[in-house]
């Protein structure tokens, strides 16, 4: 499995947690669409804009610790590729 798979996958994990509020999975939802549709030539650009929505969506103080450790190492696994 490559980074991009592994880092879809984690993201597909993170949209079936029960414990995941709605707005969060919607936005996990459209980075995995981004990252499933760009092609290698893209992946570079795609994955640092989903870098960016995801240092967004972790700043957010109403989001439980747990989901932001995950969010954090989806980051860190994108910065692989990057």
């Amino acid at each position: 499995m490559d980074a991009k798979e592994h880092v879809i996958s984690v993201l597909k994990e993170l949209q079936e947690d029960s414990s995941v509020s709605k707005n969060i999975k919607l936005k996990v939802a459209c980075m995995q669409r981004e990252l499933e549709g760009c092609s290698e030539s893209d992946l570079l650009l795609t994955a640092n804009k989903i870098l960016c929505d995801l240092e967004e969506l972790s700043s957010d103080v109403n989001l439980p610790p747990f989901i932001r450790t995950q969010i954090l190492h989806i980051s860190g696994m994108l910065e692989t590729i990057c």
